[in-house]
């Protein structure tokens, strides 16, 4: 029997600019997922978790914390762009575009905008991206330029599991 890898995500050898990654997950985001992100977030706007106040609101329902969006449209990206990080450098022109709400499903595709050799780390490549958020009606509800570090094939620290020891 052979051992077959598991996806080892993209080195920065991997990144072509005008790539694009349609990012294989969605997520529907649930009332709980809300309101936990909120809670722990600290985040004490009525209208993400306070069902009669955001009634009363020209949404006319809570809103799905705009913090969340931002972070899970991130993490559907790691999977194509940041599996092999070494450090995020920076999001700029983050836009919310469109309000997302309790139930709704996102989804989301990045575009390789630029990539060049790290100055300062001969093991690294920077990489920026635009990623796009959008959700079951395929109306953008975020999006956002993110530059990050990206290890070179061969250069990133171990990723496999140890090997169990027989028990017989």
């Amino acid at each position: 029997m052979s051992v077959k890898p598991g996806w080892e995500g993209r080195f920065f050898e991997d990144f072509t600019v005008g790539d694009e990654y349609r990012h294989p997950l969605g997520r529907t985001l649930t009332q709980q997922d809300n309101i936990w992100f909120t809670l722990l977030t600290q985040n004490t706007a009525a209208v993400h978790f306070d069902a009669r106040y955001a009634a009363q609101t020209d949404f006319g329902r809570p809103l799905v914390n705009s913090c969340l969006t931002v972070a899970l449209v991130t993490g559907q990206s790691v999977i194509d762009v940041s599996y092999n990080v070494f450090a995020n450098l920076g999001w700029d022109e983050v836009r919310l575009p469109h309000p997302v709400f309790e139930g709704d499903t996102v989804y989301s595709r990045s575009i390789v905008l630029d990539k060049r050799e790290s100055k300062s780390r001969p093991t690294l490549g920077v990489v920026s991206v635009a990623t796009e958020g959008f959700n079951q009606d395929a109306v953008v509800v975020c999006s956002f330029k993110r530059t990050l570090m990206v290890y070179k094939r061969g250069m990133a620290p171990d990723r496999a599991p140890p090997v169990p020891r027989s028990t017989s």
